[in-house]
């Protein structure tokens, strides 16, 4: 890779939409999360955990037959 390239593809990504700059900003920064060794999840990301933790003490899962079902839909697409 040159090394201008790098620049001249964040100059131009400054003329995307607002939704592919944002979708951009957001893979850069799980990207350097992962140099670090240490991720920081969204506010979204930390909502969604607390769900699914929420969910767990109240015992709701799936059987391993909804399971099972489930994924023979996908391995039949």
């Amino acid at each position: 890779m040159k090394p201008d390239t790098l620049k001249d593809v964040l100059a131009r990504a400054e003329t995307w939409p607002p939704e592919a700059q944002e979708e951009l900003t957001q893979i850069a920064l799980e990207f350097e999360a992962g140099l670090s060794g240490e991720y920081h999840p969204t506010a979204e990301e930390l909502a969604g955990i607390n769900r699914g933790l929420q969910a767990a003490a109240e015992g709701r899962f799936a059987s391993e037959h909804e399971v099972e079902a489930v994924l023979a839909k996908f391995r039949q697409a």
